[in-house]
């Protein structure tokens, strides 16, 4: 028996998901948290990396004994829904746990996921927020509706099953990069607030953020709408665009199904 959570972070204390010596992470923290709560080692087993700075809405992991833990075979007798009540009074204030539900134990986070979505918040105003800066990327210019139409012009080409080898970060060690890209968009959602949204069924290393930089180039006229085949069928990352800084993306859903529902009552 495994735990499946949903979590919600801000990404700026940490170096990323993934645990790292001598940094703090998200993955270390959770398990220091983890064992205080249960008592033992836990294992902490995530759905994706994320790099420093980078922000989840909905980041799932699963929680299980340590294998050098010596528990009984029901080590948490907790309800799915209290679990978050649970655990949240051992969480820092950056990490809330907002769902959660047993699974058994060949569940992975990771490889049972059948897409993930990705959120990039811009904000385009000459005027800094300082409320929202370090969650937010922002450019000083306005991105009018001719803008963003051009924007979705150029997503539209890069939906579907493609190399994505020009949309990954250089000196990457993924050999294989085509993948399924089931929603690329960009819409307002406020009034100095723009909005990027990806789903795949994976992503590579950099991947949502030099779409999006790609993306914010076409905005500006830098690159046209047009420029995106020959972008996706020459595999090369110096014909795409700027990479987004990490401050702006958010982890927002990772789909199982239906078969998983997360409770917190």
């Amino acid at each position: 028996m495994k735990i499946l959570l949903k979590l919600m972070y801000h990404g700026g204390a940490y170096h990323g998901f993934q645990i790292q010596p001598e940094v703090v992470t998200v993955q270390g923290t959770l398990m220091r948290c983890f064992e205080k709560a249960f008592g033992f080692p836990c294992k902490v087993t995530g759905c994706s990396r994320t790099d420093a700075g980078v922000h989840a809405r909905g980041y799932c992991c699963t929680v299980e004994p340590d294998e050098s833990a010596s528990v009984p075979q029901v080590w948490c007798t907790v309800p799915a829904g209290k679990i978050h009540r649970f655990l949240g009074i051992h969480l820092p204030e950056d990490i809330s746990v907002v769902g959660a539900c047993y699974v058994d134990d060949g569940f992975h986070p990771r490889y049972n996921a059948k897409s993930k979505e990705y959120v990039y918040v811009i904000r385009d105003s000459a005027v800094c927020d300082p409320f929202l800066s370090d969650r937010q990327y922002q450019v000083k210019h306005y991105i009018d509706d001719t803008a963003v139409a051009k924007m979705n012009e150029a997503a539209e080409k890069l939906l579907g099953y493609h190399d994505f080898g020009a949309f990954v970060a250089s000196g990457s060690s993924i050999e294989d990069t085509r993948r399924t890209l089931h929603r690329l968009d960009a819409r307002r959602t406020g009034e100095f607030e723009v909005t990027v949204t990806a789903a795949a069924d994976g992503f590579l290393y950099n991947m949502v953020r030099i779409l999006t930089g790609t993306l914010l180039e076409v905005a500006v006229g830098k690159l046209s709408p047009d420029d995106m085949t020959d972008i996706l069928e020459s595999c090369d990352r110096r014909r795409a665009g700027f990479t987004a800084p990490a401050h702006g993306l958010y982890l927002n859903r990772v789909d199982y199904g239906d078969l998983i529902k997360f409770a917190a009552d």
